[in-house]
């Protein structure tokens, strides 16, 4: 079981913080928020990652090519450039696929071009910028019960996203930001079966949630896993700002890992 993370988009409302580096890579404390939602998935023993590179994919390449310096003290001998690191970082068990999947494809896009890295069965898939407490076991055994094409995690949100309307939790519709909302939105955690690439192609223009998604709700082929613990997403810098200040006073509810 593999976790697909969409870490493409150009993250525009994040205006000069994304200039230079893509939004996943905006820090909550001295780590990339990706790397947060990676150990998310981590503590439940999800360590095989495929990440859906766009804008500035350049950027997330580095950091991973070089982990081990980023994220140890060492010392380097400039005379045969031997290198000795001097602590070790918790994450030696992940195994990271990074798939350049185009700088304006959209996001059905994406999932397509990487399908051949997927595994037979399920697997997940979410967002480069959202962070939950949320139990990714509990998540999978639901969606199995199930027997449906895709599972999404229904979260409580503010008002400025879109909602999805749903009843005894399977996905009615999608509706487009309302003003106010006491609903649930697609808060990314998903999983998904193979199957749902049918509903895909590798096309720039091939979206997730319009169209395919919103095919397969209509269905009834699309449930939603309600999480009613905490979800957040790094969408404006006021978001930034409040995440740091969770991380720092050491309540970042996202912490689910040791």
């Amino acid at each position: 079981m593999k976790a697909v993370i969409l870490a493409g988009g150009f993250g525009t409302r994040l205006g000069n913080r994304t200039n230079l580096i893509p939004k996943p890579m905006v820090k909550i404390g001295q780590k990339p928020v990706l790397w947060h939602i990676m150990k998310t998935y981590a503590n439940y023993g999800v360590t095989d990652f495929i990440i859906c590179l766009g804008y500035k994919g350049d950027v997330i390449k580095d950091y991973f090519l070089h982990y081990e310096a980023k994220n140890n003290d060492f010392t380097i001998d400039l005379s045969n450039s031997d290198i000795t690191f001097h602590n070790n970082h918790n994450e030696t068990d992940w195994n990271v696929t990074l798939v350049d999947t185009g700088l304006n494809t959209l996001k059905g896009g994406r999932i397509k071009r990487i399908e051949k890295y997927l595994d037979d069965g399920i697997n997940l898939l979410t967002y480069g910028d959202g962070v939950a407490d949320i139990d990714i076991n509990d998540l999978v055994r639901f969606h199995k019960e199930h027997n449906k094409v895709v599972t999404i995690s229904g979260v409580h949100p503010p008002a400025r996203f879109g909602e999805l309307l749903e009843e005894d939790n399977v996905v009615q519709s999608f509706e487009e930001k309302p003003q106010t909302s006491m609903g649930l939105i697609n808060g990314g955690y998903m999983v998904f079966e193979r199957e749902m690439l049918d509903h895909l192609s590798p096309a720039e223009d091939c979206d997730f949630e319009v169209g395919p998604l919103e095919k397969l709700s209509k269905q009834g082929r699309v449930m939603v896993y309600k999480h009613d613990g905490n979800w957040e997403c790094m969408d404006h810098e006021r978001d930034v700002k409040h995440l740091n200040k969770l991380w720092n006073e050491d309540k970042a509810f996202w912490k689910v890992w040791e």
